[in-house]
């Protein structure tokens, strides 16, 4: 009788192979993959401001908000004077319940030139902070 061929990835050493670097990378979330390959550039450069930022929100969209309050923080001692990150550290504390460190970076992100309102009214991160009476001062000085 004639030795019959296996057709490819029907043997039996194909079916009990280890998984390959690449599956792993298919079956990774996209964001699962940044926060990974960002955090590699971070190890060797913990002060790249564009990849700080991305990762904070990354991990923040990941439910990680303590990670995200750590970059964000970073962020703001990098890039003292602009707006944005000013804001971003505002959400982080505000997610986490930090009410008071929240409203002074967001006025400080105000202060510098933060000009989104209808952003901030609207924004899930700052729910917490709405009901308080700062809030509405923020935004009539502004």
């Amino acid at each position: 009788m004639a030795a019959s061929n296996p057709l490819p990835g029907n043997s039996d050493r194909d079916r009990t192979a280890p998984e390959t670097p690449t599956r792993c990378l298919r079956e990774q979330s996209q964001r699962d993959f940044e926060v990974e390959f960002l955090g590699r550039i971070l190890e060797r450069d913990p002060y790249y401001a564009d990849v700080l930022r991305v990762q904070a929100n990354n991990l923040a969209r990941r439910g990680e908000s303590t990670r995200a309050l750590q970059l964000d923080r970073r962020l703001t001692r990098l890039q003292p004077d602009r707006p944005i990150p000013w804001y971003n550290l505002a959400c982080s504390y505000a997610v986490l319940g930090m009410v008071d460190p929240a409203f002074q970076a967001l006025q400080r992100a105000v202060d510098l030139g933060y000009r989104h309102f209808r952003h901030m009214v609207r924004d899930p991160d700052l729910k917490a902070l709405r009901q308080d009476p700062r809030f509405a001062r923020i935004l009539r000085r502004a």
